[in-house]
């Protein structure tokens, strides 16, 4: 009989474990998609700080380091199907936008160095590429997969609309271009 109260004892001291990290996760989320819902209401959040080490080395990146430039933060992997077909678009977006002031960095996520390192080159990327190794920044930004995009005024704010899914695909065209529009023209 002993032996079965502390099983039932073990059993509600888990069961209230994660009921505290299921409510601890909600409260986390609701701060974190904050910054969404005040973008679609028409505000312009600060963003959350990234400080990363380039993939190919370096010292570390900041967005307070590109302040004075719109910054497009695409978040993806080299395991990432979609990641695949929409690197060739952020590449010539970059190209394209870049003497306008426009910072494309891409953040490798969840990845292994040497796959990652293999997609920059097998893709021909030129934009900066930090890696964010343990997703600490991608929790920040409230990632719901890869790939993802943000915009980020030259004030360090978000603006625009985030984007789920590829840029290069359906309304995401359209939407990718207005999220640099917006980055570059807000005041």
């Amino acid at each position: 009989m002993t032996v079965k109260r502390v099983a039932q004892g073990i059993a509600v001291a888990a069961v209230a474990g994660l009921l505290g990290l299921l409510v601890w996760d909600v409260a986390h989320k609701n701060e974190a998609t904050g910054f969404v819902n005040q973008i679609k209401a028409g505000d312009k959040p600060a963003a959350p700080p990234l400080a990363l080490k380039p993939l190919d080395g370096g010292g570390r990146v900041t967005l307070a380091s590109l302040r004075g430039k719109a910054v497009v933060v695409n978040f993806w992997a080299s395991w990432c199907g979609p990641c695949k077909t929409e690197s060739a678009a952020l590449e010539r977006a970059w190209r394209k936008h870049k003497a306008n002031g426009v910072v494309v960095l891409g953040i490798d996520y969840h990845d292994v160095v040497g796959d990652a390192k293999r997609f920059v080159d097998k893709h021909e990327l030129t934009y900066p590429i930090l890696r964010d190794r343990d997703g600490a920044v991608g929790s920040r930004y409230d990632l719901t997969g890869v790939p993802e995009t943000f915009f980020i005024d030259r004030r360090g704010r978000l603006v625009g609309e985030s984007l789920q899914g590829p840029i290069d695909k359906g309304d995401n065209v359209q939407k990718f271009e207005q999220g640099i529009q917006a980055a570059l023209g807000s005041s």
